[in-house]
């Protein structure tokens, strides 16, 4: 397991975006040489956990536990051959491009050590968006993406370093619950009645999803 690539974006003007101010990072690029790793503060406030990375609109993208996205080869080169065309490492707006690594079915909570100083804790799966489809160019982008299931896996910084392409990747901690990225990525777009589960992932879980999942077993009284 290790990492293909290190993606950084910068903002950039574009027709597609629902920023209002009309930019968006997503247009990710590999990098040479190290890049820093560390925890970029609330969202909101806080953008992307890796120097020199754009995150334009912060009331949805970033903060501490958005701070890293990656996202397995293995299932971009699934998307290649149904898409009939190439994608580059980074063209999903991906931060770290994995090999060897079941992203999706990572498990909540679930902790990574990148290189020799980067330790990540996986916390949600990504929400596909418009900018998103935009930037791929592909219509009904956002159902396509959706209905895949295979969403990549954001990740909060436990321990800060440096990163770079090729650094091997080790599991340093499975949590024992199921609660894998996939099961929350269904759970919060297509399979409501799955929220209930997500809550044995506890306080590893994205705060968000954590907030839907309490809230839909509150209301169905369990």
């Amino acid at each position: 397991m290790r990492l293909l690539s290190v993606n950084l974006g910068r903002a950039r003007a574009v027709p597609y975006t629902d920023n209002p101010e009309g930019v968006t990072g997503i247009d990710k690029q590999p990098v040479d040489g190290p890049v820093r790793v560390s925890a970029p503060g609330p969202k909101g406030v806080g953008g992307s956990g890796l120097a020199g990375d754009a995150v334009c609109k912060l009331e949805h993208h970033g903060g501490d536990d958005q701070a890293v996205y990656a996202m397995a080869r293995e299932d971009m080169d699934a998307w290649e051959r149904e898409l009939g065309r190439p994608l580059a490492h980074g063209a999903f707006g991906e931060n770290l491009t994995t090999e060897g690594l079941d992203v999706s079915g990572a498990r909540i909570g679930e902790r990574w050590r990148v290189g020799t100083e980067v330790l990540l804790e996986v916390t949600c799966g990504r929400i596909p968006c418009r900018t998103f489809q935009g930037h791929l160019g592909e219509k009904q982008w956002v159902k396509r993406f959706t209905r895949r299931g295979a969403p990549g896996a954001y990740l909060r910084v436990i321990e800060p370093g440096e990163i770079r392409a090729g650094d091997p990747v080790e599991i340093a901690h499975r949590p024992e619950h199921d609660v894998t990225v996939a099961l929350q990525f269904r759970a919060v777009t297509t399979e409501r009645t799955l929220l209930p589960r997500l809550l044995a992932a506890g306080e590893a879980l994205h705060p968000e999803s954590l907030r839907l999942a309490r809230e839909y077993a509150e209301n169905q009284g369990a």
